[in-house]
């Protein structure tokens, strides 16, 4: 995938999140990153924007580095997007959000178990990184570490993070972990009865 189609996968899982709710107001971020002349280039949303109505001159191009070859300020978590290819060279796509469900979750001491739809399931609930202030260069490192072996992970009193080999499947990934935060949810509610 390549430039202009690139940056249209970003707006396009963009506005998936944010129809289905995943995100609100001007929360989350969504990347996709491509090898253009041997050099890896990152798509992200901006900073201050909502998810709802980006447009191709939104989205920002970034470097691994994180020096930016366009017009326009990344999503202050930009780091988080970062470490998270440099440990994960097959990684394509990346979905931050803060769905209800998987938040309110993280906000718990309740985990999120793992269903079928991961694949094999060897552990039995979604890894969670510890609070770490957002857009801090402790939440970057440590959300890359935990993705070393993971394809989700919930990051405590914060949200979700989703990776995959294109952002379409990210942000799907996003979707599953919050539908079955919600099952969980009414689980636990249904026992209490």
């Amino acid at each position: 995938m390549k430039g202009k189609n690139l940056v249209q996968s970003v707006i396009d899982a963009s506005h998936y999140v944010f129809d289905r709710k995943l995100v609100s107001g001007k929360a989350g971020n969504v990347s996709a990153r491509f090898k253009d002349s041997e050099m890896d280039i990152v798509a992200i949303t901006p900073t201050g924007k909502s998810l709802y109505d980006l447009s191709q001159n939104d989205v920002v191009l970034v470097d691994l580095n994180g020096n930016i070859l366009s017009k326009g300020h990344p999503s202050s978590e930009l780091f988080l997007h970062l470490n998270i290819y440099q440990a994960r060279p097959d990684i394509k796509g990346i979905v931050h959000t803060h769905s209800p469900y998987a938040t309110g979750f993280s906000f718990s001491d309740k985990k999120i178990k793992r269903l079928e739809g991961f694949g094999k399931i060897e552990n039995p609930y979604l890894e969670e990184v510890p609070y770490y202030p957002p857009g801090s260069s402790q939440l970057a490192e440590n959300t890359a570490k935990m993705l070393k072996n993971e394809d989700a992970v919930i990051l405590k009193n914060h949200g979700v993070v989703a990776v995959s080999f294109d952002v379409d499947e990210a942000a799907a990934l996003a979707e599953f972990v919050e539908e079955i935060a919600k099952t969980q949810f009414v689980s636990h509610l249904l026992k209490k009865s």
